[in-house]
């Protein structure tokens, strides 16, 4: 096989409809566009999500939610903790499924119940979360 031998498979590329040529082409007279209207017109332009003037699907639907991508820090409860073992940092919380895989650090936070002993590397803690991992047994460095 030679680079000047090279062709695309059958089929690959489609020629272009050349409309408005004459009835012979199927694509004459209208040239595919209908007829009359807006859309006929050369320079007929409706902006997108345009409805005719009906209130568009954007603006009818009422508004859900809101997720902002800047702030990436997670939460996690005292009782996640116990689905990892020995030293926590920020890996092995992503690791163990506890804390979504863009967080960018993560914060402890006093509710649930702790039962394993963990030592907690850079990543910050209430001071309810810092009582309740000392008595478990465990340790906090940030």
């Amino acid at each position: 096989m030679k680079l000047n031998e090279l062709q695309p498979s059958e089929g690959a590329r489609k020629l272009r409809k050349r409309v408005g040529r004459g009835p012979g082409s199927d694509m004459g007279k209208t040239a595919g566009r209908g007829h009359k209207g807006q859309k006929a017109r050369s320079g007929g332009y409706t902006k997108v999500g345009f409805e005719g003037g009906q209130m568009p699907l954007q603006r009818r639907v009422p508004k859900h939610g809101f997720r902002s991508r800047v702030n990436t820090s997670a939460e996690v409860r005292l009782d996640h903790l116990n689905r990892v073992d020995g030293d926590v940092d920020l890996a092995a919380l992503k690791a163990a499924g506890v804390v979504a895989r863009d967080a960018k650090r993560a914060k402890v936070i006093g509710s649930g119940e702790i039962t394993s002993v963990v030592r907690l590397k850079g990543i910050a803690a209430t001071a309810g979360a810092v009582k309740a991992i000392e008595a478990a047994g465990g340790s906090v460095s940030e």
